[in-house]
């Protein structure tokens, strides 16, 4: 007898902007949801053949897993079926505005004490910093929300895609506008973002993508970067988001670890 045709991989993405990738050509507006056709969901699936299920979208934080993001955005969660074969999950920064008070109050509050850290100072809230606490926070939704993707998808192989590093304590530039000691905080606090995915992970028993090794020498600021400064690129990437060759780089990790 002829052997069975051999079936494609149904995979599903889950995630935020930074799996989304915003502006990165050619982005389809997707109700709010600004995905691209070149994010490392869509170059993975391409490189194995295999059939996505993107349901990333730009903003998204751990609730919209559980409930609806936009209008006719169903929740994320839902695209996860007990035959589906990988699932890559990206998510965290955006949960009590973590991401959004590093690149916008951050910024804001350098002409305040240029050669200092006033951000640091600013979310310092009666000796606990308030961004490492609400990564805490977050770390623990994001242990359960794995847990109900294995539960939904029990055959899938779940690959926990980590953040890169935006942001370097040797490196300053205009294109990331800091105080001169926000530099280092800001990537504690970025250090800190991946590492709650890669505990997330561990807790989950689900595999862990470090895309933060692989982009070293990739932040803003560097000569190489990976990562948008703070202007929106309509041909390239949204303000502080990833480039396509970040989003290249990504799919590689991740075909490597579906291998």
């Amino acid at each position: 007898m002829p052997s069975a045709p051999p079936t494609s991989l149904r995979y599903v993405a889950l995630g935020d902007s930074y799996v989304a990738a915003p502006l990165v050509p050619v982005t389809d507006v997707a109700n709010g949801c600004f995905r691209s056709s070149s994010n490392y969901p869509s170059v993975v699936a391409k490189k194995l053949g295999a059939k996505l299920e993107d349901r990333s979208c730009a903003g998204a934080s751990t609730k919209d897993f559980e409930q609806s993001q936009y209008p006719g955005i169903p929740p994320q969660l839902t695209a996860l079926k007990p035959s589906t074969d990988v699932v890559t999950v990206g998510i965290g920064g955006n949960d009590e505005k973590v991401f959004g008070r590093l690149v916008g109050r951050c910024p804001a509050l350098r002409a305040s004490d240029p050669g200092g850290a006033p951000c640091q100072a600013a979310m310092d809230v009666s000796g606990k910093d308030s961004l490492l606490g609400a990564l805490d926070r977050t770390g623990v939704v994001v242990t359960r929300l794995l847990r109900d993707v294995h539960q939904r998808s029990p055959k899938a192989q779940v690959l926990v895609v980590g953040y890169p590093q935006i942001v370097s304590a040797t490196n300053a530039c205009p294109e990331l506008p800091l105080a001169r000691g926000d530099y280092a905080y800001a990537e504690r606090i970025n250090l800190a973002l991946t590492e709650m995915l890669r505990k997330a992970a561990r807790a989950s028993k689900s595999q862990y993508v470090d895309v933060w090794t692989a982009s070293k020498g990739h932040d803003i600021c560097s000569d190489d970067p990976w990562i948008n400064g703070s202007v929106d690129n309509e041909r390239q990437a949204a303000r502080y988001h990833p480039f396509a060759k970040e989003q290249a780089a990504v799919a590689d990790l991740v075909v490597r670890a579906i291998r």
